[in-house]
């Protein structure tokens, strides 16, 4: 099909730019939905399946994997194929292997399934980032990526929920099956409303050598890092020989990457973008964003379910307010955007009211109150509202448009190496503090202090309260097991505790970082060019 005049393309996409966005969204915020919404179906799936805890979590960990692997090469595939070509078939591929997921009958299908979902899901964000910022005017492009973060904010809080209750109430398979039509509908869209730019069409045409190298390379060095990641902690980490291999072969092919990468004409990614000082800070700051942000989403339904007792859908419940403080906060910095203020401030602000809410979250003990709960996750999903987008527009906009799609894929994959590294932090430490925590208190605890605490009403695991003194008076080897009880549940608690109040205080540190953003021109939380 012929593309139609610069002129008039230009006037299409002004006239359609919000279905454009639209477009996008969709398709991007199925990707995000689809590494939540189905954690809570693993047990029916393991089920299903006759897999084992440690096999069943090969479905998260192929997805990981091949979504890390894909995101980087976003950019080098789009200047080759067209991004909105590109864009298009992710889409359909990424229905299509959904389909194949909800039919899957073994669990080696339903790996290579998700492996190929995965692949397909990683263009989608990187690319509707780019395709936003070519569509929208400068003074709308925070506006922009506020209405598109909504969808990618909302879709990791809501997941749990929406998995959790069509889990219970159909079947785990249409946890899959859902993404058919939105979906189809994302896909029409793409083809009707989204048009690549001229230069982008112009180095399409443009005969490159293909860097076999460079994509060996960031396989090997990316796939290796996101195994390592997603399941050292279960091998006891570097106590597993394998882990150490692992590790070594990452090391060893992200360094002869790097060193490939700036020497080869046509590199699958552009690295000299990193000498640009804007969009290190801002990388930086994401990095630190989204290691607070999986972390407390890791740590909240964990709390609510192993210490307070809730169910996978009132925990899912719980949480899900955090979708409501990211809503009015994007709007809030979509309108100031679009009316010209300074954004970078608004970053700042963004990680104090991330730090103060979990460090309210560092103080939740067993009898924290439903509104408790509430405040704090509510405020976390306002503050991490303040910082993606306008940290995503003044990324984006440091560089020029030739080099928007490299920029976007560099940025999207140290996003997802920063939440794959903030998972695995914070599943370390809960361990290792829990651990520290239960060895101090069988020291310094007696049956005695475990009567102290049943006498103040100290709730136990399922949220049952229990009289100590009649139990330890009836049996004394059950008393003695219910210390030990005691002191595991508090050891858990104080743990979470000490995670919450480090990533309040990583935050903190984070506060001062909007200072280094250059300064907008235009509006719109863009950094001048």
């Amino acid at each position: 099909m012929t593309s139609p005049p610069p002129h008039e393309q230009a006037q299409r996409v002004e006239s359609h730019k919000w279905l454009v966005a639209l477009a996008v969204m969709l398709g991007a915020t199925l990707e995000v939905l689809d590494t939540s919404i189905v954690n809570v179906a693993l047990p029916h799936m393991q089920g299903s399946f006759s897999a084992s805890v440690d096999e069943i979590t090969w479905v998260l960990t192929s997805y990981l994997v091949a979504n890390g692997i894909m995101i980087p090469l976003t950019g080098w595939i789009s200047s080759r194929f067209g991004r909105k070509r590109y864009f298009m078939v992710s889409v359909v591929v990424f229905v299509f292997a959904s389909g194949l997921c909800g039919a899957a009958q073994t669990l080696n299908q339903m790996v290579l399934f998700r492996l190929l979902q995965g692949a397909a899901g990683a263009a989608m964000i990187p690319s509707s980032q780019a395709i936003l910022m070519e569509t929208f005017p400068p003074a709308e492009q925070g506006l922009a990526m506020a209405m598109w973060g909504v969808g990618l904010m909302a879709a990791p809080v809501l997941g749990p929920t929406l998995g959790g209750w069509i889990t219970d109430n159909w079947n785990w398979r249409w946890n899959f099956y859902i993404n058919l039509p939105i979906g189809g509908l994302a896909a029409m869209m793409v083809y009707w409303f989204v048009h690549d730019p001229v230069y982008l069409r112009v180095k399409r045409a443009t005969k490159r050598p293909v860097d076999y190298l460079g994509i060996i390379y960031l396989t090997l060095g990316l796939g290796l890092l996101q195994i390592v990641l997603d399941r050292g902690q279960r091998a006891d980490w570097f106590n597993a020989p394998w882990v150490c291999y692992f590790t070594a072969g990452s090391i060893a092919a992200v360094v002869l990457m790097v060193w490939h990468e700036t020497h080869f004409p046509d590199p699958i990614l552009d690295l000299t973008i990193l000498k640009i000082p804007v969009f290190d800070v801002a990388v930086m700051a994401i990095m630190a964003m989204v290691l607070i942000l999986y972390g407390t989403n890791l740590l909240n339904p964990l709390f609510m379910q192993n210490l307070m007792g809730y169910t996978a859908w009132r925990a899912g419940v719980a949480v899900a307010p955090r979708g409501a403080g990211t809503l009015v906060s994007m709007l809030l910095v979509g309108q100031l955007s679009r009316r010209g203020f300074d954004m970078r401030p608004l970053v700042g602000v963004g990680f104090a009211v991330v730090a103060y809410s979990t460090w309210m979250m560092g103080h939740w003990d067993l009898q924290v109150g439903t509104w408790a709960l509430a405040v704090p996750i509510i405020l976390s999903g306002a503050g991490s509202g303040f910082i993606f987008p306008t940290l995503s527009a003044t990324t984006l906009s440091c560089v020029s448009k030739e080099r928007m799609g490299y920029a976007a894929s560099l940025y999207n994959m140290m996003r997802n190496t920063g939440s794959a590294i903030g998972i695995s932090i914070v599943t370390n430490m809960l361990n290792s503090r829990e651990q520290i925590h239960q060895t101090y208190l069988v020291q310094h605890f007696s049956v005695f202090d475990a009567w102290r605490m049943s006498a103040r009403g100290s709730r136990m695991p399922g949220g049952a309260g229990f009289n100590f003194a009649r139990e330890l008076a009836t049996n004394q080897k059950q008393g003695l097991g219910m210390v030990y009880q005691t002191v595991q549940v508090q050891a858990s608690l104080l743990a979470f505790n000490d995670i919450y109040r480090a990533l309040a205080i990583l935050a903190v540190l984070c506060i001062p970082i909007f200072i280094f953003l250059k300064k907008p021109v235009g509006g719109g939380g863009a950094a001048a060019h």
